[in-house]
């Protein structure tokens, strides 16, 4: 498993806690970087399961 689906993951929720913290305590600011943190990991996330698939495919090409 890559690294970044990992660490894509870990960004994901973290950043879904903050974005619930925020709106629970009505700070837009914390709202809003925990959204953007939120997004990063689905990000990160996708390039390490590409890394994976990348891995596999020339695992399976030898």
């Amino acid at each position: 498993m890559d690294h970044n689906r990992v660490e894509g993951t870990k960004h994901q929720v973290k950043g879904t806690v903050k974005e619930v913290a925020g709106k629970v305590t009505g700070d837009k600011w914390q709202e809003a970087t925990g959204a953007v943190e939120k997004n990063v990991g689905k990000v990160q996330r996708k390039v390490g399961e590409a890394m994976d698939d990348a891995e596999d495919e020339a695992d399976r090409r030898h």
